[in-house]
């Protein structure tokens, strides 16, 4: 069975067959960056990265692209707030946001383009929606025409209509339609560019399409972001690549369901978020992204201390097996020879193909942590390696991170010792190696 992943396009699941085979293009809307992210901010950044490692694990070609938006009211207000440029806003929390991502054992995205370094080419995909009637211009301001869009709504599976009832939209006088959005807003204020229209900087929504056209050049296989985006910022790229592309922008959307704090949305303007940096260790950052990866991805998640102390309890649970396991594995030196189960892994795969069912893959590592001890307990190294090895690969695909590190030369050579003192039942050797073990953490 094929890997089959819920399309919120067509609101359905669909097996996934990639528009060029074997090969996949990924586009995951990126940070504004100017403020530090909450856990909320990742929980799409660590699904998409467990997706990106899947993908690659199945042998496809994966480009994955996800933005960074440094151009922004938000960043603006920041840079006068604290008298300082945009550019420098920009740069010192995107720096930020990398090093809290990779802390949750995310990778880099293969293309991290900047809205900032495509200026001219906005301006001229502006320009054109102008030429070509979906867009129009009123005293610097640039709007795009909806009414155009036979399916607006697609996406949010609203007709225009409903949206215009619905959504939460801005009151302009200068638009012909409430629904009609920014394309480029004319600024008086803080960073802007010259252009046809006027002075001013663009409009966040034709960022991406943009960025996503000169990176891909055409449709896409995968789209995705946090549900929050799906109206109306996905909604407004899907619109603007039909109108100047005629086609439709990606294959598939995805949408990741938000974090909550204790029952209520996790929101900076609430003051009840979490952010990465301020987890205490490691560890705790590693029991975050565990968190994130066993929710299903399209389910809302609330936070607590309560579930985090659960997810720390198996976090620990895990690292004892697996510390164990490297051990036993250094020692009869099969730690280089990767066997892995197949039956374990057919498993595993049937359980992500099915839009990534988190849940049943956990149920299954908890198994494998059962039988890794029993291995252990039994001696039977050829089943350790075997368990082991397994594990590894599914938890590296995962993007989990237990912290172990095999054992130093002069660290193994003690354990070795102490396994022999204790099989001979050499008590006062065996405590005097455990000691020293102890004390450089590998008991």
């Amino acid at each position: 069975m094929g890997l089959k992943i819920y399309n919120s396009l067509s609101n359905q699941m669909e097996e996934f067959i990639p528009v060029q085979p074997g090969k996949v293009n990924m586009y995951v809307c990126g940070p504004t960056v100017y403020n530090h992210s909450h856990i909320g901010n990742f929980r799409p950044v660590v699904f998409f990265d467990m997706m990106y490692k899947y993908l690659k694990y199945l042998g496809y070609e994966v480009k994955y692209a996800s933005n960074i938006t440094d151009v922004d009211d938000k960043i603006i207000n920041q840079a006068l707030s604290e008298n300082k440029t945009e550019k420098e806003i920009a740069t010192y929390y995107e720096k930020c946001y990398f090093e809290a991502a990779e802390k949750l054992g995310s990778s880099k995205p293969d293309f991290i383009p900047h809205a900032t370094d495509y200026i001219d080419e906005m301006i001229s995909f502006i320009h054109q929606l102008i030429e070509e009637g979906y867009a129009y211009e009123v005293d610097g301001d640039v709007f795009f025409r909806v009414k155009k869009i036979q399916n607006y709504g697609c996406l949010s599976n609203q007709v225009s209509d409903d949206l215009e009832m619905g959504a939460r939209i801005s009151v302009n006088e200068k638009k012909e339609n409430p629904l009609d959005f920014s394309l480029w807003k004319k600024t008086e204020v803080g960073i802007k560019w010259d252009s046809p229209f006027g002075a001013g900087r663009p409009g966040w929504h034709t960022e991406c399409v943009v960025m996503n056209h000169k990176l891909f050049g055409g449709q896409i296989d995968i789209h995705g972001g946090g549900m929050d985006l799906k109206f109306p910022h996905h909604e407004n790229e899907i619109a603007q690549n039909e109108a100047m592309y005629h086609n439709s922008l990606s294959k598939y959307w995805m949408h990741v369901g938000r974090v909550d704090f204790e029952g209520q949305k996790m929101s900076k303007s609430l003051h009840n978020v979490i952010y990465i940096k301020d987890l205490e260790n490691n560890k705790a950052v590693m029991v975050v992204r565990m968190m994130l990866v066993f929710t299903p991805y399209r389910n809302n998640f609330s936070y607590s201390q309560e579930v985090f102390e659960q997810y720390e309890k198996i976090f620990e649970k895990w690292q004892r097996a697996y510390k164990q396991g490297l051990y036993e594995l250094q020692v009869a030196k099969k730690l280089e020879n990767e066997v892995l189960d197949s039956d374990i892994l057919k498993q595993f795969e049937e359980y992500m193909n099915q839009d990534f069912n988190v849940q049943n893959v956990m149920t299954l590592i908890e198994q494998m942590i059962k039988d890794l001890n029993v291995s252990i307990r039994m001696k039977n190294i050829e089943a350790t390696t075997k368990i082991w090895h397994t594990l590894n690969k599914i938890l590296s695909i995962l993007g989990i991170n237990l912290f172990v590190q095999p054992m130093k030369d002069n660290e193994l050579e003690v354990y070795i010792n102490w396994s022999i003192a204790r099989q001979n039942k050499d008590f006062e050797a065996a405590d005097t190696y455990r000691q020293q073990l102890a004390d450089w953490g590998i008991l």
